[in-house]
């Protein structure tokens, strides 16, 4: 091999292993903080909370209900859990200024129409994780949207073996999945 050859070949690997630093930090950066606190970008109003796990918001000059992803609340009529649950997600949107952003999965709305979405307070917390953290919901996940699934599990494994909320020895006594399928909705 001459040596323009081997100048060149250093070259490709120098440009080769530059490319292969700058993604692994990228990707590092990128993925940094994902499971609580990630700046939050462009925030959007929220204009109501209508229970522990459901919120309208404005987009752009629509009024839009959000699901939050990966989370299921009591309903409202589970008394006392569906009215404590919609007050911690109040208050946690209220800390935020009533100004969220929202992450999306791979389906994008529900079979009712409502977007499905991760929220983030405007300091960038996982507002769908700190529900299940403080025992306001449970898990409750459907693929393909499951981005978090492991740090929602980890969540919800706290609440639980601390007691919190709904896993308190005075919690929740039917899942709201199974309140639904008694109570309908009409």
């Amino acid at each position: 091999m001459n040596i323009k050859n081997r100048k060149f070949r250093n070259v490709n690997i120098l440009t080769s292993f530059i490319f292969i630093v700058v993604a692994v930090f990228y990707f590092l950066n990128e993925n940094k903080g994902s499971i609580g606190s990630k700046p939050a970008s462009s925030l959007i109003p929220v204009l109501s909370v209508a229970d522990g796990d459901t919120v309208t918001v404005k987009i752009g000059k629509k009024e839009e209900k959000i699901r939050l992803i990966g989370i299921d609340a009591p309903e409202l009529a589970q008394k006392p859990w569906g009215d404590k649950s919609k007050e911690f997600l109040q208050s946690i949107i209220s800390s935020s200024g009533w100004k969220v952003s929202i992450e999306y999965d791979v389906d994008k709305r529900d079979k009712y129409g409502r977007l499905l979405g991760y929220l983030r307070t405007s300091d960038g917390q996982l507002i769908n994780k700190k529900i299940l953290e403080n025992g306001y919901a449970m898990l409750f996940t459907f693929p393909p949207n499951v981005k978090y699934v492991n740090e929602f599990t980890e969540a919800q494994s706290y609440a639980r073996k601390n007691k919190l909320g709904i896993w308190s020895d005075k919690g929740l006594k039917e899942r709201p999945v199974d309140y639904r399928k008694e109570h309908p909705r009409k």
